[in-house]
């Protein structure tokens, strides 16, 4: 009985041991959780600015913001239309309208793409809702259809 009682308390120590020897990343339950925010938006000519198109195309905008790694990963879809050009906007203007920031990898849908990490800033304006994605075709070089990018 002493003997096994002996193990026992060992076994215990040496668990403790091992367990005191896991660094904090090692340790599930000290694992930092990672946020990450779902943008959405719904591309349409609609939503087009300064003023819509009558453009019967749609399209749609998922994203996830990682807040930890400001990395931001997206998927763009749109059927309708063939575009010349597409982008995410920062919104800085009167007219809800702004310069080009993040161009698209590629014009094909579904269209994916993964920024560097952004400065917080444009985190930031992510989150308060001043992006948008739009896309270009000859008919409409200034954008044929838009969606403003929320978060869900």
């Amino acid at each position: 009985m002493k003997k096994s009682r002996l193990l026992s308390v060992a076994a215990l120590l040496a668990l403790g041991l091992i367990g005191s020897s896991c660094s904090k990343e090692d340790n599930p339950a000290t694992l930092s959780t990672t946020n990450v925010a779902v943008l959405t938006a719904t591309i349409n000519g609609a939503n087009e600015k300064p003023a819509s198109t009558t453009s019967t195309a749609v399209g749609s905008f998922v994203g996830n913001l990682n807040t930890d790694t400001r990395v931001l990963s997206y998927t763009v879809t749109y059927s309708g239309i063939t575009p010349v050009a597409g982008h995410l906007h920062r919104i800085n203007a009167a007219n809800l309208t702004g310069p080009v920031d993040i161009p698209f990898p590629s014009l094909t849908s579904p269209i994916t793409g993964t920024t560097a990490a952004l400065a917080q800033s444009k985190v930031d304006s992510m989150l308060n809702g001043f992006y948008y994605a739009n896309l270009h075709t000859t008919a409409y070089p200034a954008g044929e259809i838009r969606g403003d990018i929320k978060k869900r």
